[in-house]
């Protein structure tokens, strides 16, 4: 596997047609009364063309902006990737935020997450946070691996976030 920082002009469809959003969701943590339950919750995420597009968009900006988009490639093909955003932010402006990370779903538990997750967390100290904020979907399975990354509740919750994906769990992990 190897990880490279991308830049804009490879951000497009073909960079992704070997990319697999695919999900299947059955159960996901939900803050009810102020406790988190897991409720049965059952759908497939699974990324339209639009969506990509969408996605491609928001990644190119990142890099405009002087953010980070991290790519795992085999054999040259994208299989995982991550972005930070950046500009601090929160009342002591301590937060960067890990605006994506994915792994192609034929390349998951292979390391790819983590390994992207530890460097975005490294750029992200390299840019001045102390805690990378996630707003991470809900899935069982999405939040074990964000709880073994060393992710938390967040202590403070980005507004903006909450307001777009309001059952997404606001996260945090010190960098």
């Amino acid at each position: 596997m190897e990880y490279i920082e991308i830049e804009t002009e490879s951000l497009n469809m073909k960079l992704f047609s070997n990319f697999k959003r695919h999900q299947r969701v059955t159960k996901c943590w939900r803050k009810i009364e102020g406790k988190w339950c897991i409720k049965d919750i059952a759908f497939i995420d699974e990324w339209t063309e639009k969506e990509y597009a969408g996605l491609i968009s928001c990644l190119k900006n990142t890099v405009l902006t002087g953010g980070m988009v991290l790519g795992a490639f085999c054999n040259n093909e994208l299989k995982g990737f991550a972005s930070v955003e950046p500009n601090l932010f929160g009342k002591n402006k301590e937060y960067l935020d890990l605006s994506s990370i994915h792994v192609s779903e034929d390349m998951r538990g292979e390391g790819i997450g983590k390994e992207l997750f530890k460097q975005a967390k490294k750029w992200a100290k390299e840019h001045g946070a102390k805690k990378l904020y996630i707003s991470a979907h809900s899935a069982v399975e999405s939040q074990a691996f964000y709880k073994a990354m060393g992710c938390v509740e967040a202590e403070e919750y980005n507004k903006e976030h909450v307001e777009k994906e309001p059952c997404d769990c606001q996260l945090e992990c010190l960098v």
